[in-house]
């Protein structure tokens, strides 16, 4: 009699076990549902010349949540618009970009991003001339380099003379809010970026 009920509490606990582990399997996998739910943005930072043009464009890309003019590259914490401009930071005029992947990919505003500057200018991007004013691609994981430099490759070929530099992302740091849409505010379009179809 004793041998059944021993052999009967070691079924149920056996059971309650595999219910358990089961269970909490279940779970793990629900969290990396909820997990992969939460990631509905990613994030890109390119800088190509004034900020204030490269914003522009991008705030018009599909997919594209928000996009924060700034600065990034350099050595200096908290760096000042008219610090940047004096070239004693070497931080880049650059744009953070957040996307909804569900809607556009990395590569697609890559490849916007390499339309919309001159790629082939060093130090400058149009009129404007100064170190803050460089062509770089700021990744912040390796599918993002790789892609990166699949399409300086493929203008490369194309001929340009692509200088664009291809850079693991830092801290970015926000530039002062007048800064921020600022052609959306001025009522005008940008001087020194425009389209080139070159895909």
């Amino acid at each position: 009699m004793n041998l059944k009920i021993v052999i009967f509490t070691m079924v149920v606990l056996i059971y309650q076990d595999g219910a358990l582990l089961s269970r909490n399997k279940g779970d793990a996998s629900h969290q990396s549902i909820k997990t992969m739910e939460y990631k509905k943005t990613d994030t890109a930072i390119f800088a190509g010349g004034c900020f204030w043009g490269v914003e522009y464009y991008m705030h018009k890309a599909e997919g594209v949540i928000s996009v924060t003019s700034g600065f990034t590259g350099g050595y200096k914490d908290h760096p000042t618009y008219k610090e940047v401009c004096r070239g004693t930071t070497g931080h880049y005029e650059a744009v953070e970009i957040v996307f909804d992947p569900s809607k556009t990919t990395y590569e697609k505003l890559a490849r916007l991003f390499f339309e919309i500057h001159d790629p082939t200018e060093w130090n400058h991007q149009g009129p404007d001339w100064g170190e803050q004013y460089r062509s770089a691609v700021f990744y912040m994981n390796d599918q993002q380099k790789e892609i990166a430099e699949k399409l300086i490759k493929i203008l490369k070929e194309k001929g340009y003379k692509v200088v664009t530099e291809v850079r693991k992302a830092s801290t970015f740091w926000k530039a002062e809010d007048y800064h921020q849409e600022y052609y959306e505010h001025k009522g005008t379009l940008p001087y020194c970026h425009g389209y080139i179809k070159r895909f």
